[in-house]
């Protein structure tokens, strides 16, 4: 069975009813086959809004401790990769109001503390790059609307906001990796439009 495990697949796997109910009674060798085919999506996920690997894996040890006391009330009414995809936003969310104590500030205070980053060696435009050049909290949203697909009024009710202050940040940061984008190709453009004249 663990050669048919695809740790590349994402949250899109199915999970056999008998591992979870296998897991749901404590057996450790079923949350290590979940750990196994779910381990590297919720990293992948918690490294987009969190921007720090470090802290990424740190917090998908910490999602699956807390997938081994909760799985117990694991209903069935969504699919388990959902809800453990859910466990994740939810503790990568609660990690940044951790590293943000004045956490009610206003949009605009949040997106003018960006994240420093390192320049991409080749100076190529990169997502990531670019993305890691956003605050965390707006990293954050450009990454669960654009990416994961969740709606305004999903992320207000996860970080305990108005639609509008979603609304507000995902537009500031999406001109924001507008002008970074503009920035890093305008030097390109000029001297490709100087070299034909």
């Amino acid at each position: 069975m663990n050669g048919a495990l695809d740790p590349t697949a994402g949250f899109d796997q199915p999970v056999e009813a008998m591992i979870l109910a296998r897991a749901q009674r404590g057996d450790m060798q079923a949350f290590a086959e979940l750990y196994q085919r779910f381990g590297r999506a919720c990293f992948q996920l918690a490294l987009r809004i969190l921007g720090q690997r470090q802290q990424a894996e740190d917090l998908v040890q910490e999602v699956f401790l807390k997938m081994m006391d909760t799985i117990r009330s694991y209903r069935g009414d969504a699919p388990f990769a959902a809800w453990l995809k859910r466990l994740t936003v939810n503790a990568c969310i609660d990690q940044l109001r951790k590293q943000r104590p004045g956490g009610d500030e206003d949009a605009e205070a949040v997106f003018a503390q960006t994240a420093a980053a390192d320049a991409d060696a080749a100076g190529r435009i990169d997502a990531w790059s670019l993305l890691a050049r956003l605050s965390p909290r707006a990293r954050a949203v450009v990454t669960l609307h654009e990416l994961e697909g969740y709606t305004h009024a999903e992320l207000a009710a996860m970080f305990r906001q108005s639609e509008s202050y979603s609304k507000s940040i995902l537009a500031r940061a999406l001109r924001r990796l507008h002008a970074l984008v503009a920035s890093k190709s305008m030097p390109q453009q000029v001297s490709t439009w100087s070299s034909r004249n």
